[in-house]
């Protein structure tokens, strides 16, 4: 079986260079590149194509939230798992929402970092004790909205496409799983960010992911 190709993000070196060194001992792995700032980490991740990124949710420059997101963009075959001293609940439900597929502390041992990455290789959700019931909680609906006059402003299909171009979906991907033209799509997403008084799709995503509607 061929190893998991994984990618570090990190923007403690000394941290960095100890989880690199335990995964590089680990037959099972190969670290294919790493990074210790977003911008970087974004480029270079496209350009390795890991299976896995092991990636720190708080970094200057928008973060393990901001990589996920550019990376799905171009790249939605990369998976993710959070490594993070963070348990807070936003934290945690921010990162899934943008795309992660788990989410564990730093914490964690070796050897159940490394039967992490495994699973979230296989397709598995991955997290440490407690922090799966934030995310069960979330998506259950437990965690409600309150009301919020800037959402409330959209149309049920700008919520929607809002929604989609959050979640990193292209506007042909999000064109064709709305069946409608990218045209729409585009015009959606003009009066959306107008509406919101934002000027990029990446403002928008964080305002999505924000307010938890991601």
């Amino acid at each position: 079986m061929s190893p998991v190709r994984v990618f570090l993000v990190d923007d403690h070196e000394l941290f960095l260079t100890g989880v690199r060194t335990e995964l590089a001992g680990h037959e099972g792995f190969e670290i294919v590149g790493w990074a210790t700032d977003v911008d970087d980490a974004i480029a270079a991740i496209r350009t390795a194509t890991p299976d896995i990124v092991l990636i720190d949710v708080h970094m200057p420059g928008g973060g393990g939230l901001a990589v996920v997101q550019n990376v799905g963009e171009t790249n939605p075959d990369v998976r993710f798992l959070a490594l993070s001293v963070s348990d807070a609940p936003e934290d945690v439900i921010a990162m899934i929402r943008a795309g992660a597929r788990g989410y564990v502390t730093k914490s964690i041992s070796p050897d159940d970092l490394a039967e992490a990455i495994t699973r979230t290789a296989e397709g598995d959700a991955v997290f440490s004790p407690r922090l799966a019931g934030f995310v069960l909680d979330a998506f259950a609906g437990a965690m409600p909205r309150p009301d919020d006059p800037e959402l409330d402003q959209l149309t049920p299909r700008e919520r929607e496409v809002l929604r989609q171009i959050a979640r990193g979906y292209t506007y042909k991907q999000v064109a064709r799983r709305l069946s409608i033209s990218i045209k729409t799509v585009e015009t959606h997403v003009s009066a959306v960010l107008r509406k919101l008084q934002l000027s990029s799709r990446h403002e928008l995503a964080r305002w999505a992911t924000d307010r938890r509607i991601v």
